[in-house]
């Protein structure tokens, strides 16, 4: 029987930049690493182009929903009032902590939650399928004796989370030091699932690339992450234990943001909205909410939806730091199983899965959200199947044409077969909801360029 020595706080909040390792930065202004990260993602090219991809409804049109950047910043906020309540409470306990690293985790799990979302391609889950569908479904799959097992185990469970992490630190030509240079604990805490895709669970979900595992393990076996592979399996270890607040932060976010966003949009009523709400609370504290809305003078629906809102949101803030607290040991010995949220106090614990069995069954079956869906998925398995088929034969006439428009930070000039297929997906999934159509239209002949 293996014996894993438990992860440390001291060992685990390291400001150790990726790439930066053997030197420091002359610094001008009093931020903390951390905040520098959070920086460099707010202002970067990647980050900014969230805001032109479905989180789940389509990009708004007079009714302004969450895209992928709105819901970004919120998760991001969130993320911090669960860094800095954990830490607060963590510093009571571990005297040893105050005045170290460890009170900066605000910081870090508000900069990972900034992250979390780079790597989702054009139009969500629906894109992700495509891509993986083009090589276990499409033409692609002729490709399977041409690569590596372990590439063809990347490119058929492609993953959003794993296209994040290589986003973050993947050398792409013509960007300095190799990546965005982020600390090694913001890196590691957006690390959902911290294994390969060899390991991948039945969800097919996984933590990095092959071309990214080498730089994954070594930020883990720094910060002293347990690994659970032995030595021949597919590497696989325990998660940093920030990635639950991240986790903790997204789910919070995007089950009662899509549920304001149904009200919205008249997928749901006033009276199912309310009531999916208000069962967070006990019968007085009900009252309390209602009552304040009535002493406010809130009288719009929206508005008090809002309210309500953002009461739901401070009680899960508040259930989340407890759960993680009452299970640090756990946690730390890399024993902790399932979400935060599934560890939370039961009438809130029920209520968010009163939310999400709604969500499933009114929202995202919805004909608004099929509708991208469905588009989605066709614009990306088009773009696919061309663009792929240029990278396998790149000498084409067409090919070349192709090949003309893809951005010059890809290597979709190398000699290595794998290395073009990859250099295509990086450049599909960096698209925007409205680019992936703009291409699709001209490689379908559907538009001309206006001059």
């Amino acid at each position: 029987m293996r014996i894993f020595v438990p992860m440390n706080w001291q060992q685990l909040i390291s400001n150790k930049r990726l790439g930066q390792e053997q030197r420091h930065a002359e610094r001008h202004d009093d931020r903390s690493e951390f905040k520098r990260d959070y920086d460099r993602l707010i202002f970067s090219a990647p980050f900014r182009r969230l805001q032109n991809k479905t989180q789940v409804f389509p990009l708004p049109g007079s009714i302004f929903v969450h895209n992928r950047l709105t819901h970004s910043l919120e998760v991001a906020s969130v993320g911090r009032s669960l860094g800095d309540d954990v830490a607060h409470e963590l510093t009571k306990r571990h005297e040893e902590l105050r005045e170290t690293l460890f009170e900066q985790i605000g910081s870090i799990v508000s900069a990972a939650c900034l992250a979390h979302d780079l790597g989702n391609p054009p139009f969500g889950h629906s894109g992700e399928k495509a891509i993986q569908a083009y090589f276990t479904e499409g033409d692609g799959a002729s490709l399977r004796k041409q690569v590596s097992e372990q590439f063809w185990d990347d490119i058929t469970h492609f993953e959003g989370n794993a296209n994040a992490f290589r986003i973050l630190t993947h050398r792409f030509k013509g960007r300095r030091d190799g990546g965005f240079v982020m600390t090694y604990s913001t890196l590691a805490s957006i690390v959902k699932y911290p294994y390969s895709s060899s390991a991948a669970s039945k969800k097919g979900k996984f933590g990095f690339f092959s071309t990214e595992q080498q730089t994954y393990q070594k930020i883990a076996d720094e910060m002293g992450l347990i690994c659970l592979s032995q030595p021949g399996e597919p590497l696989r270890y325990a998660r940093h234990p920030l990635v639950y607040l991240v986790e903790a932060a997204d789910d919070i976010c995007y089950e009662i943001m899509d549920i304001e966003d149904s009200h919205k949009l008249k997928i749901l009523t006033y009276e199912e909205t309310a009531h999916l709400l208000l069962q967070f609370f006990d019968e007085d504290t009900q009252h309390r909410i209602q009552q304040r809305i009535i002493d406010e003078g809130i009288t719009d629906n929206n508005e008090k939806v809002i309210y309500m809102r953002a009461s739901v949101i401070g009680l899960l803030e508040h259930e989340c730091v407890k759960a993680f607290v009452d299970h640090e040991h756990d946690i730390l010995n890399g024993k902790f199983k399932g979400s935060l949220i599934e560890h939370i106090s039961e009438r809130p614990c029920q209520a968010y899965r009163a939310c999400s069995d709604v969500s499933i069954r009114k929202i995202y079956n919805s004909k608004p959200v099929l509708d991208v869906e469905l588009s989605g998925y066709k614009i990306i398995e088009t773009l696919m199947d061309s663009l792929i088929q240029a990278a396998v034969y790149p000498e084409k006439f067409h090919s070349k044409q192709l090949i003309g428009r893809v951005s010059s930070q890809y290597h979709i000039d190398s000699p290595d077969l794998e290395t073009r297929i990859m250099a295509m997906i990086d450049y599909i999934s960096g698209m925007t909801d409205v680019y992936a159509l703009d291409i699709y239209q001209k490689i379908n002949g559907i538009s001309l360029p206006i001059v």
